[in-house]
Parts: structure tokens; C-alpha cells; sequence
């Protein structure tokens, strides 16, 4: 079969899943806009640890501050925010139509913005890391980040932050959101599928291979990192912004800044799906996220072993990743040819022949 028609099958099958499976499947929409979070968590993460071979374990980091952004946004458009996340209680907040989607779309773009802004600022701090200190270093920022939260009164501190309500019927408020989530990673994955084919995307994968090569043939390593992390934290603010407003809630350490949930889940979606391919991390995020809603269900209290069994499995058994094992396996469902294998049987036989 011919490689770019079975792609764009695939790829119009993903569309009609993602717009009919919740019409089908209602009741499961939270479900699934999870799920396109996963998607969006790993492909952001293999930005840099598959595609540049930086290992970030603090990439949660623009997901909070995405969320929080948003909400401060949403609510002191209207609102004052110390009144609105008093103890005492301010009273009883509501928020027009207008309102509500005026303060969301101002929210999500300052979201993605202040994102990037912090994805530059850091990013000339950690970068002069290399290896396990990177990797330690933006786990360190993710970390130090919650805890700096969860004292800030300004934004509920610990107690968390109610987001608006939505002014509508809550199954209004799932399709919405979930309608958001898959749009969102719709976009990331072409956005990334593009970059990857460009003379950036090479750039990276220089750095990758040995970044002081790339440096003395003339690539700005810094300048590409830094590039590297804004995108990354751009997508991780929107999803952030988003995710606040689905749940309706945020908390510093559970729901904004969750670095031994979702932080540590972005790292093994990409290794269980295959570091440094376009749809290596969209693999590992839908496998990994119905693994574990099963094991949610059906093992409730054995969950984290079995995730544990997962990782070990993943590590030991396929390091490339799924994608990276079929690769090597069946390199011509890729459109990969082995240069010279057909010559070479050609020589063993007359070899034979003789």
C-alpha cells in the first residue's frame, strides 16, 4: 500500500474518531478529553527529550502557570481577585455570557504568552545543563513552583481557586472543553509535524547527536533550545487554561503543578511509544491512558503497581519504543528501504550458484 495514502487514512480516522466518539460515547467525554491532554503532554515533552535529547522532568511547570494565568485573567477582568478568593467569602459571582467568553479568550492567550516568557526566561538559566542535571534542575522549578503557590493568597493558596461557572447546561460545558482539547492537540501534532520537516527540525536533531559538533558547524544551540522550550510551554499554557476551566477547579499541587502525576506520566507516554518519532508520543498517550484508566477501575489500589510493571516492561523489553520496534521490524510500512539488500541477495546466490 502506498505510504502516503494509508497516512492520510490514519489521519482521517483520527478526525472522525475524535469528532464522533463523543457524540456516540457521551457519558465517557471527560474521559476522552483527558485523553487528548495525554496526547498534548507527550507530544510537547518529546519537543525536547526525543527530538533534542534534553530530558525535562519540569515541563509540567508551563502547564500550571498556564491555569493559573487564565483563571487571574478570567476573574480580574470583572472581579476583584483578592475579594473573589477570600476565605471569608466575597459573595456570589456570576459572569454573563459575554463575560464569560471574553474573559476566557483574553485568558488563554495571556496563558500562552506568559508561558513563553517564562520558557525564555528559564531557559537561560538551565540550559547550561547537561544530562541528569537538566533533567533534576526543571523538576526543581516544577517543584519549588507548587509549593511558591500554595502560599500565595492572592490566588486561593492552598484551599485552590474556583474558575467561573459556565453560563449554560454543564453537557454545554464537557462538549465545549472537550471540542477545545482535541482542536488543540489536532493543531500541536501538525504544527510539530511541520517543524520536525524544516531546517529547525534537523537543528535539534544535531543538538541531539552531539551538540558541540553542531555548534562548531555554526547552529545556535542556546537560540534553538530556547525556541524549542517556548513552543513546548506555548501548547502546555493553552492545555493548562483549558484543563483549569474543565475541571473547574485548580489546586497548586494536585490539578496545576502535579509533577509525580503528570509530569512524570509526559516521560513514560513518549518512552512507551517511541522517543524522537512524530507519532511515537500519540501512541504512548493512548495506550498509557487506557492502561491506566483500566487499572483505575478494575485495580484500585494496585494501580501504581501495574503502572510500575509498565514502565519496567517498556524499559527492558523496548527501549526504542512501540514505534521504534515496528520500525526495525517492518521498516517498509514506513516507506524505509534498505539500501542494497536486494544486490546482496542477488551476489549470496550466485555465490551459492558457483
Amino acid at each position: 500500500m502506498n505510504t502516503g495514502f494509508a497516512k492520510s487514512v490514519l489521519y482521517v480516522c483520527v478526525l472522525a474518531l475524535g469528532i464522533f466518539l463523543p457524540i456516540i460515547f457521551p457519558a465517557y467525554i471527560g474521559q476522552m478529553t483527558l485523553l487528548w491532554l495525554m496526547v498534548i503532554f507527550a507530544l510537547t515533552w518529546d519537543i525536547l527529550g526525543g527530538q533534542m535529547g534534553y530530558n525535562s522532568l519540569g515541563n509540567i511547570f508551563f502547564f500550571g502557570v498556564g491555569m493559573y494565568a487564565a483563571a487571574m485573567i478570567q476573574v480580574s477582568m470583572y472581579y476583584d481577585l483578592a475579594e473573589y478568593t477570600s476565605p471569608a467569602g466575597g459573595g456570589i459571582y456570576e459572569f454573563s455570557f459575554s463575560q464569560y467568553f471574553t474573559g476566557m479568550t483574553v485568558g488563554f492567550t495571556v496563558a500562552a504568552l506568559v508561558s513563553v516568557v517564562f520558557a525564555i526566561i528559564l531557559g537561560r538559566l538551565v540550559f547550561g545543563l547537561r544530562g541528569p542535571y537538566f533533567a533534576i534542575g526543571t523538576l526543581a522549578i516544577a517543584t519549588v513552583a507548587g509549593e511558591l503557590v500554595s502560599t500565595w493568597e492572592l490566588v486561593g493558596g492552598g484551599g485552590g481557586l474556583s474558575l467561573p461557572n459556565f453560563p449554560g447546561e454543564p453537557s454545554g460545558s464537557r462538549t465545549l472543553f472537550y471540542s477545545m482539547m482535541f482542536l488543540l492537540a489536532i493543531a500541536t501534532f501538525s504544527f510539530l509535524k511541520w517543524l520536525y520537516s524544516t531546517r529547525f527540525g534537523l537543528a535539534i536533531n544535531a543538538i541531539r547527536d552531539d551538540e558541540e559538533k553542531a555548534e562548531g558547524m555554526g547552529i545556535r544551540t542556546l537560540q534553538h533550545k530556547t525556541v524549542a522550550w517556548s513552543i513546548s510551554a506555548f501548547f502546555l499554557g493553552i492545555a493548562g487554561a483549558i484543563f483549569g476551566n474543565f475541571n473547574n477547579f485548580i489546586e497548586p499541587l494536585e490539578v496545576a503543578f502535579p509533577t509525580t502525576t503528570f509530569g512524570i506520566f509526559m516521560v513514560l507516554m513518549v518512552l512507551l511509544g517511541g522517543k524522537g518519532t512524530l507519532w511515537g508520543p500519540v501512541i504512548g498517550a493512548v495506550l498509557f491512558h487506557i492502561i491506566k484508566e483500566l487499572t483505575w477501575t478494575y485495580l484500585l489500589g494496585w494501580q501504581w503497581v501495574a503502572l510500575g510493571v509498565l514502565i519496567v516492561i517498556t524499559v527492558v523489553y523496548f527501549q526504542q519504543g512501540i514505534m521504534g520496534w515496528l520500525m526495525e521490524k517492518y521498516p517498509h510500512w514506513f516507506g524505509i528501504r534498505v539500501e542494497g539488500a536486494k544486490q546482496r541477495l542477488s551476489d549470496m546466490m550466485d555465490e551459492a550458484a558457483k
